[in-house]
């Protein structure tokens, strides 16, 4: 909860009314995204039928960049980071992302500085080809180790 100050009439001073407006999107964001985290935790991705099963994988055979990145969830809310790693090593660099961006949004907003990313052209195109290799790597013969 935001510490408001208030005036002699309890209406939030001016300064404290305008950081809880700037404030109010990253906790909004943060808390959707730990009520994902919290059902996730309560509800095992690695009993059947509780979610519906990959299509690429299910088709094809074939493990898409996001596979296990629900067990790998589940893990990081129970605290196991290497059973984490083990279900997808990409999410929980994901997930790591995420809390350092959303970090870093609160920071600056807190300051009354907008959140600037900007992402060329090569980050984009560097952010890809990581994906594309992992996807591959994890469904070669000698990616195993990469397998959810």
């Amino acid at each position: 909860m935001l510490d408001v100050d208030t005036d002699s009439l309890g209406t939030p001073a001016p300064g404290a009314a305008a950081l809880a407006r700037r404030l109010a999107v990253p906790a909004g964001l943060l808390a959707a995204v730990a009520g994902a985290f919290v059902y996730v935790g309560a509800v095992d991705p690695n009993e059947p039928g509780h979610y519906p099963a990959c299509p690429l994988l299910e088709y094809t055979g074939i493990f898409c960049p996001g596979c296990g990145g629900l067990r790998s969830a589940h893990a990081v809310v129970h605290g196991d980071l290497a059973a984490a790693l083990q279900a997808n090593v990409l999410a929980v660099a994901g997930y790591a992302l995420f809390a350092v961006l959303w970090t870093v949004w609160v920071v600056r907003a807190t300051r009354g500085r907008p959140l600037r990313i900007d992402l060329g052209p090569t980050h984009l195109w560097t952010a890809g080809a990581l994906t594309l290799v992992f996807t591959v790597v994890r469904n070669s013969p000698f990616g195993g180790w990469l397998h959810p």
